[in-house]
């Protein structure tokens, strides 16, 4: 397994590395428009970068709201526990920084994966630009 860094940091910091890789997922790949992939979110988010030498291969962000969203690894780096390794960083983050509780809207092939980090579904499924999806949360507090 390669030596992977995960850096977090502000918009400004980390476009470059993490915009790439949200195109390619979001954009290319699940079709969605680029009118909903960028938003005015990702200037007061607080985003990860997953890098393999000096390369990102996956990318989340986690807003003010305890949500976390943009949960991305490229189609080349996937099975490899990259995944889990950038939730759990995102998870500690939001630990330290004190939030009770994080939540996200899995797309729905996703649900298993998530219940794994501990998260629970909450609610029934919608549609998100046309993706199956559920809201899941996991808490901090008692």
């Amino acid at each position: 397994m390669s030596n992977f860094k995960i850096l977090s940091g502000g918009w400004s910091e980390l476009q470059s590395a993490v915009g790439p890789v949200r195109e390619a997922v979001f954009i290319r790949e699940q079709q969605i428009a680029p009118a909903d992939e960028w938003d005015a979110q990702d200037l007061v988010s607080l985003h990860f970068a997953v890098m393999d030498g000096e390369a990102c291969i996956a990318t989340a962000r986690l807003l003010e709201n305890h949500s976390i969203g943009r949960v991305a690894v490229l189609s080349s780096s996937r099975g490899k526990g990259i995944g889990k390794l950038l939730m759990l960083a995102v998870i500690e983050v939001a630990k330290k920084q004190g939030r009770p509780f994080v939540k996200l809207s899995s797309q729905v092939h996703a649900i298993e994966f998530y219940v794994g980090l501990g998260f629970k579904v909450q609610g029934e499924e919608y549609l998100d630009c046309g993706i199956p999806h559920i809201d899941m949360s996991m808490s901090f507090v008692d």
